[in-house]
């Protein structure tokens, strides 16, 4: 005889919904893996690949550039086509990147195939939440959303460290082919048992907007990565940045006038908007835009390996995981404002503390970085979990999906151009470093190659391969020349983090917070966008935990996004 628990069980187990929690979680962890393990990796593409510090660059920002240019767009497109289409879509498009980018023999075919993957991420982040939120209701939508959070929490906690063990015991390449068999294992859940859903009011996707948007972050990125190499006064460094700020014009005039924008201008009108799109920006442009360098740093100048690098950077990631546990219950008592305010300010501390790296190659300098680390964990722990609040718990319902998608772009544009502008500073200072440091020594007629080979962390290769008589002074130099531009674009990441602590304090107010459309109310965490009820449950602040990666976080209910939009 079946019980009743039995017989209500049963069928929980075979409710498609549930499959479509798998193939999402699925699909994002393997993204978030792949963003989070790349850093430790990038010494190893370098040499393997003979990659200059631009180089570099690219292959963190053409994975940035593509996923920001595309985000909102992708949603529009997975409202008129389906969800399930465009998600799947995005995961064919992400393996075969992930693919190409292990099989490159090159640099340049590496960052084509990372942009690939930004595109079949974009695809896969605009649709992940729009498919919970239509498969689930009630509690157990609270219960979807949990799981997804916690699925990107362990992404960005094992990702260096995993990182770091496949690349020192089999290639920087495998990084990407482990891609292969999760993706498989998501295609086949999200063909097999994943339902379609679309908004049957959508309307055609902004492309005008795309083109200008897409077009203007290219031209930007390029100008200030080049900018590393031939200076500021280039005269293609110029045109590119005279090219991106009129693009961006002709996109602001094109938001103005369509009828079904990519971007809603008049979002801008709330002032916690707007400090929440800062914050997004500051947090990756500062610390995560960092983090490159620091690899460089510890491989590179200390010598140690990828994986004795992604287990140092398992103090940051262990911080921020538990401190954002922490920040989501605070969330429920402590106003938004200040958790993300003095989150930056503590950001700022941090790296204070990271500031003042010791000129010295021996490898116990490490220990100079844990209080920063750890500091700066505690930072992002307090900054993300809110920080989805200040978009979809500031505007009307209708508005949430283009409101947290346009928040999490401005994360990826903060990456893409966190990378190339301290990647152009490090690069000048290092330069001028190498060039005056060898002045009047027989290396002088070498200093632009040595000065190039340093910007991409090949101190200890530059000392090795010094005439004995010169690989002292060569040596001082290299180091030096590295480590003082390391404190340098440290000190502007943390100008950076206090300049948007302060902006945040600011704009970010109690009274610009509203429920579901409703007028505003006393600010809580329920209600600065996760739901309190069940029955208006949306993210939990938990997704944002996917904080290292710049995951899209924050959806509203099913059915109640705008004719044309979608659910980043």
């Amino acid at each position: 005889m079946t019980t009743q628990t039995e017989a209500t069980t049963e069928p929980q187990a075979r409710d498609p919904k549930w499959w479509t929690l798998a193939a999402v979680c699925t699909g994002v962890f393997m993204l978030l893996l792949d963003i989070t393990i790349v850093n430790v990796a990038l010494p190893d593409i370098q040499t393997d690949l003979a990659a200059s510090l631009s180089d570099l660059q690219w292959v963190i920002d053409a994975y940035a550039l593509s996923l920001a240019a595309l985000l909102l767009t992708a949603g529009s497109l997975a409202d008129l086509y389906g969800r399930r289409l465009v998600f799947v879509v995005g995961l064919l498009l992400f393996t075969a990147g992930s693919v190409a980018c292990g099989l490159a023999q090159d640099v340049f075919f590496l960052s084509i195939a990372r942009a690939f993957q930004g595109i079949g991420g974009a695809a896969m982040f605009a649709t992940a939440l729009a498919l919970l939120a239509s498969a689930f209701s009630g509690r157990d939508r609270g219960v979807a959303f949990g799981a997804f959070g916690a699925t990107t929490g362990v992404a960005v906690a094992v990702g260096p460290v995993l990182g770091g063990v496949l690349t020192s015991g089999l290639s920087w390449r495998w990084i990407f082919f482990v891609n292969i068999p999760i993706c498989l294992v998501a295609l086949a859940i999200a063909l097999l048992r994943v339902k379609e859903s679309h908004d049957p009011s959508a309307g055609a996707p902004d492309w005008a907007g795309f083109l200008s948007f897409s077009g203007a972050l290219g031209l930007l990125v390029y100008g200030l990565i080049r900018s590393g190499e031939e200076g500021w006064g280039d005269d293609v460094v110029l045109a590119c940045l005279g090219g991106a700020g009129f693009l961006f014009a002709v996109f602001l005039l094109v938001q103005w006038g369509a009828k079904h924008p990519m971007f809603d201008l008049s979002l801008l009108r709330k002032p916690t908007f707007n400090g929440g799109l800062i914050a997004a920006f500051g947090v990756s442009a500062s610390i995560f835009s960092l983090l490159a360098y620091l690899v460089l740093y510890i491989q590179g100048v200390l010598g140690f390996s990828a994986v004795q690098s992604g287990l140092r950077l398992v103090l940051l990631s262990a911080m921020a995981f538990v401190f954002a546990a922490l920040a989501g219950r605070l969330t429920e008592k402590v106003p938004t404002k200040l958790l993300i305010g003095p989150g930056f300010l503590v950001l700022g501390v941090g790296l204070y503390l990271l500031h003042g790296i010791p000129t010295s190659a021996d490898p116990d300098s490490w220990h100079h970085l844990i209080p920063g680390l750890l500091v700066c964990g505690v930072a992002i722990g307090l900054i993300n979990p809110p920080l989805a609040s200040t978009a979809v718990g500031v505007v009307a319902p209708q508005k949430a999906g283009m409101a947290s998608g346009a928040n999490s772009t401005f994360r990826q544009v903060g990456i893409a151009m966190g990378i190339a502008t301290l990647g152009s500073l490090f690069a000048n200072q290092v330069g001028r470093e190498v060039t005056d440091g060898l002045a009047g020594t027989p290396a002088a007629g070498n200093a632009d190659q040595i000065a190039a080979a340093i910007t991409g962390g090949q101190v200890r290769r530059v000392v090795e391969a010094a005439p004995a008589s010169a690989r002292d002074r060569i040596s001082e130099v290299a180091t030096s020349a590295f480590v003082d531009s390391l404190n340098h674009i440290i000190l502007i990441a943390m100008v950076l983090a206090f300049v948007t602590g302060v902006l945040t304090l600011i704009l970010i107010r109690q009274r610009d917070f509203v429920v579901h459309g409703g007028p505003p109310r006393a600010e809580t965490a329920g209600e600065a966008g996760p739901a309190a009820s069940d029955a208006e449950a949306t993210p939990d602040s938990g997704t944002d935990a996917a904080v290292l990666s710049g995951a899209p976080v924050g959806a509203p209910h099913a059915g109640e996004q705008e004719p044309g939009k979608h659910l980043p």
